[in-house]
């Protein structure tokens, strides 16, 4: 489309209408950058962020035309919203996938229209690699990974035996790859340590929806004392159910508080852990607008871009109980991982 954009205003330079975004582009001598933005929806705060952060980026004042679609959490709405994009030809497209599969044929209309796709957060499980030029998102199974070895080392330190660790496991929406590596990374843990683990079921990645799996969970058994929710919106459904029960949320397994374990680090997510309701909190950074547009310049200038592209994610959790912890990531290459205590002055330094 940008390559059109200086002759199509040549041949309608008398014709009323022309659009501003176009006459602007012009005036500065440069060429907008049309991009479709098909994205989940609005399920958690974490959604939210990447939302503004995409919308930040590509903005009318730095050259672009954004074209974006909210899904409402449903694959076929994405669908339409791709096949769409390509309709209007659209200079690139971003997909937030809801899940993995599902996405060979039209990945393929728009790789024959050529038109370069960028996966964003999630990621697409396609028989043709080359079906999508990059992907930018974060290490699911690696914070997964994260958090168990935190919970290890939490639970040696208070000279909790493995056995004693009752958890329930509040999953995202499943098939997500969110889901799926946070998911991966518990049950590893699981059998490398000897936990308890009671049950699992999917939160949706919403507060509503965690509330009533931990009310549910709650009924069934008295033990639990490990909450392992997959995102923080469902973390603060856990915690509003456990209250509501009469339970204390804490640290203290030795003394019957239950111990919340995290994903995302929203500002809402690190207020909790400052509080202790959530004990340990695994970055998931929705700023991906910025890395977006960096791959795009690449791919304006011609340049090859890698394939992979992960965003860089800290762990903060109540106190220093925990230093470090030591994972692999999906690349399995092991790493040291510093933990650091949430502080006031952290939480109100941070973009989200």
């Amino acid at each position: 489309m940008k390559k059109k954009i200086l002759a199509a205003f040549m041949a309608a330079a008398m014709v009323a209408g022309m659009s501003a975004i176009n006459v602007a582009a012009e005036e500065e001598g440069g060429d907008v950058i049309t991009v479709g933005f098909s994205q989940v929806g609005a399920e958690s705060d974490w959604r939210t962020a990447n939302t503004e952060s995409m919308q930040t980026t590509f903005s009318e004042e730095n050259g672009y035309e954004l074209i974006f679609s909210d899904a409402q959490q449903k694959q076929e709405n994405q669908l339409t919203a791709v096949r769409n994009f390509i309709q209007q030809e659209v200079d690139y497209i971003l997909l937030a996938p809801v899940t993995e599969t599902g996405w060979d044929t039209v990945l393929q209309e728009a790789k024959d229209a050529e038109i370069p796709v960028i996966i964003v957060d999630r990621m697409v499980d396609v028989s043709d690699d080359s079906l999508y030029t990059t992907w930018i998102g974060t290490d699911s199974l690696l914070e997964g990974r994260k958090a168990a070895e935190w919970l290890n080392a939490y639970a040696t330190a208070k000279e909790i035996a493995p056995e004693d660790l009752h958890i329930v496991d509040i999953q995202g929406t499943i098939g997500s790859t969110a889901q799926i590596g946070r998911t991966q990374g518990l049950e590893e843990g699981v059998e490398k340590y000897g936990w308890d683990l009671l049950e699992q079921q999917s939160g949706e990645f919403t507060q509503a929806k965690g509330q009533e799996v931990m009310e549910s969970m709650l009924k069934k058994y008295d033990n639990i004392n490990v909450v392992y929710c997959e995102n923080d919106n469902e973390a603060f459904g856990a915690i509003d159910a456990i209250e509501a029960a009469g339970k204390t949320v804490g640290t203290d397994i030795a003394a019957g508080e239950i111990l919340v374990i995290s994903f995302d680090t929203t500002n809402a997510g690190l207020t909790n852990v400052l509080e202790g309701k959530i004990a340990c909190d695994v970055e998931c950074n929705p700023l991906h607008g910025p890395r977006a547009e960096a791959l795009i310049q690449a791919l304006e200038a011609g340049e090859e871009v890698e394939k992979l592209n992960y965003v860089d994610e800290e762990i903060f959790a109540f106190d220093d109980t925990v230093a470090s912890v030591t994972a692999v990531n999906s690349l399995d290459e092991e790493g040291e991982y510093a933990v650091t205590p949430i502080t006031q002055e952290i939480i109100d330094g941070r973009a989200y």
